[in-house]
């Protein structure tokens, strides 16, 4: 088997040079720490990004479509149906239908779903912070070119 000759294929010296693959690295090692720690809560991490979004998102409007939901999480429908629909069947979400409009679904936590939340912002923020620490000064940089990319 020929070796790649990676001068020709990429513009970078290597991975460790190359934004994509460094982004691929560090996302994967937080999402890693962050679901260790929601397993504790029996919740995986879209379910609780979901789920916080419903509580963020219907702090002030009663009304939020799933399709809203998706956009804030920049998640396909799809997707967030399937989860909703489990978070459902965990008593943690309502999603109430508007009378005449049967594919449009409002979804809100429950008693059970917001206490869930309460314990689990706290547990991811710590994980963040964890994880983050070490960029020092540097978090303010870090969280505004995050907000550039998103």
């Amino acid at each position: 088997m020929k070796a790649v000759a990676w001068k020709k294929v990429s513009q970078f010296e290597g991975p460790e040079k190359s934004p994509g693959f460094l982004l691929w690295q560090v996302s994967t090692k937080w999402r890693r720490q962050i679901e260790g720690a929601l397993t504790t809560l029996g919740l995986t991490h879209p379910q609780f990004v979901l789920l916080a979004s419903v509580g963020w998102l219907t702090r002030n409007v009663s009304e939020v479509t799933q399709a809203d939901l998706a956009r804030h999480c920049g998640l396909d429908i799809t997707m967030t149906s399937q989860v909703l629909r489990t978070l459902e069947k965990k008593g943690l979400i309502e999603r109430q239908k508007r009378e005449g409009d049967e594919r449009s679904k409002f979804p809100h936590l429950t008693k059970q779903g917001a206490a869930l939340v309460e314990q689990a912002i706290p547990l991811v923020e710590r994980i963040d912070h964890l994880f983050f620490d070490q960029l020092g000064s540097d978090l303010a940089k870090c969280t505004e070119i995050l907000q550039k990319l998103s």
